[in-house]
């Protein structure tokens, strides 16, 4: 936010004149433009690119998985996390809870779209464009014509994360969150797998899931929108 020489010297507790000769100095760096309708000062181009530079090296899935690591090992719980890969929705890294969730799913497994819950997050925030491909190879299976899409969209979209009980293992629930990056686009989504006699133990520890998604994504970038 842009501010007067006078705010700028406050926060940093030093006497105006001497702000203003180091405001001077990094306007001349292209680190600090001072607005000509406002006389404000605000970051100047060099400082925004940097800051971009900065979020453009921030490796998602490093991040992600560190995050992820350690919340696995402090619940318990079973996570995968996946990318939207040419052939749909992939696994690309599996961490396994205690007791361990039991699936033929590994690394490199693709899963349907609109039939899991990790697929239903890049079909509820991708762009149509990037999905409508997908769609039409679920529906082509005639498992999903019962889906009202719309409905379904603006559920997700609504509430956050997208849920599904047994659609792809009977037993097996899934709840599934993005993680959006400066574009607010979707690198990566994080779902937790557990059997249906865990679901009120977990139920908090999965809304904690949904916390550490949002603080991810906003280490990567995201603005959420008003």
């Amino acid at each position: 936010m842009a501010s007067p020489l006078g705010a700028i010297a406050q926060a940093c507790d030093m006497p105006t004149p001497q702000v203003h000769r180091y405001l001077q100095s990094l306007i001349a760096e292209g680190m600090v433009q001072q607005l000509a309708d406002s006389g404000r000062y605000d970051l100047g181009p060099a400082a925004l690119s940097l800051g971009l530079s900065t979020l453009a090296r921030v490796d998602a899935f490093k991040l992600a998985d560190a995050a992820l690591g350690d919340f696995s090992q402090r619940t318990g719980l079973t996570i995968q996390m996946a990318a939207l890969g040419p052939q749909g929705p992939t696994i690309v890294r599996w961490i396994m809870g205690r007791p361990p969730v039991m699936t033929s799913f590994n690394v490199g497994t693709v899963l349907p779209l609109l039939g899991s819950a990790t697929g239903r997050i890049f079909f509820a925030f991708m762009p149509a464009a990037e999905t409508e491909a997908l769609i039409a190879q679920d529906l082509a299976t005639g498992h999903f014509d019962a889906l009202d899409l719309t409905a379904l969209k603006a559920q997700i979209c609504r509430q956050g994360y997208a849920h599904v009980d047994g659609n792809m293992v009977p037993g097996l629930q899934a709840t599934a969150y993005p993680i959006f990056d400066l574009q607010g686009r979707i690198p990566l989504t994080v779902t937790v797998l557990q059997a249906f006699r865990g679901k009120r133990k977990t139920h908090c520890a999965i809304d904690e899931l949904g916390d550490l998604c949002g603080r991810l994504s906003r280490e990567l970038g995201w603005t959420p929108q008003a």
